[in-house]
């Protein structure tokens, strides 16, 4: 597509977004383009806030569908767009509403508690809803005589397990991308680069969290680079934070971690299903639309609004 195109796609969304008095929300995680277009980009939690509080009468969401239904759970008068209806979350389609309320069952001594990385059935099945940014301190204020239960993300859940000293059973889930990263190519990649820090999100597994000097959720780790005083850094997780960083920190370098597959599997598939032309077509047809049953609303409500008072 040449400039011509990419400006006259960029102004109509601009024209669209002022005309449908509509605010429009971007995870790290999309292309900078739609992240440099967006009112609000953030991670999950920074997200939910700012879905919770906005007055727009429409809501078009940069993300992934759990993302965008968090948006409609909190704002169901609203309609809320998503560019893509295929962008989807392994972590929310590897923890089916049926498996986890059965779990449950099993299991009714146990608090839920439950990463946002969730379907909606999921998250009213939940007692507290959490994302990265807060999850320790939300196990943090569980009574210590109260066991936990984590899903669906076991990486994060062994991390949080490790950070607070809490034993809590783990669902068996992992994200596609944060469990590519090879630990042989991040060698060769330390060996060529020996000053810079290696820095991760939670979701990675164990042995490369082990070589981490920074962990943290992505909004953590954007913190981390502009108060760092390296000048480069090895980013493990999903691609798309890099362009906020490199626009916060045009000083410095930050070399994505690498996937074991010569493929560019540190981007997510679903985040990267969504495009500025999806974007505008979505916002002209008022659709694809995020449609929520009102009892479902109603249910997974309650834990997400638990999570934000606990934040």
């Amino acid at each position: 597509m040449n400039a011509e195109a990419d400006r006259h796609i960029r102004e109509e969304i601009l024209r669209l977004k002022e005309e449908m008095h509509a605010v429009l929300l971007a995870h790290y995680y999309q292309e900078g383009e739609i992240q440099d277009i967006a009112d609000v980009v953030g991670d999950s939690l920074e997200l939910a806030r700012r879905a919770a509080a906005t007055d727009a009468e429409v809501i078009v969401f940069a993300g992934v569908h759990f993302m965008a239904e968090t948006a409609k759970i909190l704002n169901p008068e609203k309609l809320v767009l998503l560019p893509d209806m295929n962008a989807g979350c392994s972590l929310a389609e590897g923890c089916p509403a049926d498996r986890f309320t059965a779990f449950r069952r099993a299991h009714p001594e146990c608090v839920s508690i439950t990463y946002i990385n969730c379907s909606a059935e999921v998250k009213a099945a939940s007692d507290i809803i959490c994302t990265s940014s807060n999850a320790e301190k939300i196990i943090r204020q569980i009574p210590a005589d109260r066991k936990i239960f984590f899903a669906p993300d076991r990486n994060l859940g062994r991390y949080l397990v490790r950070k607070t000293g809490r034993d809590m059973l783990l669902w068996e889930g992992s994200c596609v991308v944060h469990e590519t990263f090879s630990l042989r190519k991040l060698t060769q990649i330390q060996a060529a680069h020996p000053g810079a820090e290696l820095i991760a999100h939670p979701e990675c597994e164990e042995p490369l969290l082990e070589r981490a000097r920074f962990i943290g959720s992505t909004s953590a780790l954007l913190r981390h680079v502009q108060g760092s005083p390296a000048a480069e850094f090895i980013v493990a997780t999903e691609s798309g934070i890099l362009h906020q960083m490199q626009k916060a920190c045009p000083g410095k370098s930050f070399i994505p971690a690498p996937p074991e597959a010569n493929c560019a599997c540190n981007d997510c598939p679903y985040m990267k299903l969504n495009t500025m032309e999806k974007l505008l077509a979505c916002m002209k047809n008022r659709s694809p639309e995020i449609r929520l049953s009102p009892s479902v609303i109603e249910r997974a409500r309650v834990p997400i609004e638990r999570m934000l008072a606990m934040s």
